[in-house]
């Protein structure tokens, strides 16, 4: 299975894989291939940054994420997301509720 990876403007260390079945035969037209997302999911991500193209058949181990995990979300709704780690996600969220707060008293 081959696949692209994204990322993200709105969205820090989250990325988005996109299943790719039938490459290189599906190059032959421009395609939009994050168009398998969930419409609002894709609207809240901002603009997608092309990171790589992926051979998961010759890649052994993922770093973040267990490979059969991310091959069954290919195969059954053509996508995989892959969130950020715990610590920078809470970091985030830590942030955020800080900028809040300091609107509330601007």
């Amino acid at each position: 299975m081959h696949c692209d990876i994204y990322k993200f403007t709105k969205r820090d260390d989250l990325y988005v894989y996109i299943a790719r079945p039938d490459y290189p035969d599906d190059t032959d037209e421009i395609k939009d291939w994050l168009g398998v997302l969930p419409k609002d999911f894709r609207t809240g991500l901002g603009v997608s940054k092309f990171v790589m193209h992926l051979d998961l058949g010759a890649t052994p181990t993922l770093a973040r994420v267990d490979k059969q995990e991310v091959l069954a979300k290919l195969t059954s709704q053509g996508y995989f997301v892959q969130m950020p780690p715990q610590d920078v996600m809470r970091r985030q969220a830590e942030l955020r509720a800080l900028e809040a707060q300091d609107n509330i008293y601007d």
